[in-house]
Order: C-alpha cells, then sequence, then structure tokens
C-alpha cells in the first residue's frame, strides 16, 4: 500500500518545509493580528466600560445639581412668599396708620370749623345786637315798638341775615 521509498521521504521533507514555511509566513502574522485586534477589542471594551462609569457619574452629578437647583428655587419661593407677606402687612399697617391720620386731620379741621363758626355767629348776634340797639336809639322807643324791633330782629336771625 504505501511505498517507502525515497520519493516519500522527500514528500516528508517537502511537507515539513511547507509548514514551517507557513509556520512563519502565515501562522505567526495571523497569531500577531488575533492578538492585536483582541487587545483592540479589550481596549475599546475597557474604554467603553470607563465611558459608561464616566456617564453615570455625570449623571448622578447632574442629578445632585438638578436637586439642589430644585431646593434652591424651593427656598426662593418660600423667601419671596415671606417677603410678599411683610410688604402686604407694611402696606397694612402703612394704610392703617393713613387713615388714623386722616381721621384725625378731620377731627382737628372740624373742631376748627366749629370755632370759626361760633365766633362767626358770635359776631353776628354781636352786629345784630347793635343793630337792634341802633334802632332802638333812633326812635322813641314805645312798648309796641320795642315788642315789634325784637320781633324783627328774631325774625332776620331766623332767616339767616
Amino acid at each position: 500500500m504505501v511505498n517507502l521509498d525515497k520519493s516519500l521521504v522527500i514528500q516528508g521533507i517537502n511537507f515539513l518545509l511547507l509548514l514551517v514555511l507557513l509556520y512563519k509566513l502565515l501562522y505567526r502574522p495571523f497569531l500577531a493580528k488575533l492578538g492585536e485586534r483582541s487587545a483592540a477589542i479589550k481596549k475599546s471594551l475597557d474604554e467603553a466600560q470607563a465611558a459608561r462609569a464616566e456617564a453615570q457619574r455625570q449623571q448622578e452629578e447632574h442629578r445632585v445639581r438638578l436637586e439642589a437647583a430644585y431646593a434652591e428655587a424651593q427656598a426662593i419661593r418660600e423667601a419671596a412668599l415671606r417677603e410678599a407677606a411683610q410688604e402686604q402687612q407694611r402696606l397694612l399697617d402703612s394704610a392703617r396708620q393713613e387713615a388714623v391720620r386722616i381721621v384725625e386731620s378731620a377731627r382737628a379741621e372740624i373742631v376748627q370749623d366749629v370755632r370759626r363758626a361760633k365766633q362767626e355767629l358770635r359776631r353776628e348776634v354781636g352786629e345784630l345786637a347793635v343793630s337792634v340797639a341802633e334802632r332802638l336809639l333812633r326812635r322813641t322807643l314805645m312798648d309796641e315798638d320795642h315788642g315789634k324791633i325784637v320781633q324783627d330782629a328774631i325774625g332776620q336771625l331766623e332767616r339767616g341775615g
């Protein structure tokens, strides 16, 4: 079946030379390329994992900042509401004080007007008394004339002038 002659030995040597040649020219570069590819894939996976970790860190940082911003906005809103309430109270107090001042001013003005009216009434009564006295002095008075003059003076007072 198989002849062991010199051609078999040459074919064996050729086969071994072909294996050595293929190993050096193809298999080693192929293994080197596989190693490079494997290293590149591992590096890409490491970078992707690092990027994922960084993204999670940034997401957590953004979440913390957002919570802080919401808390600050809430604090600002509460402060604004407090200030608005204080301003409203201040305006109400100011309005009450102004109302009291206006009422007091009106009372003082009324008292002054009453005082002026009394003075004016006294002056008019005094003038009327002088006028009545003049009339009485100009005439020789009789009792009937005296009653009539007094009635005229009272009538003038009632008519307002």
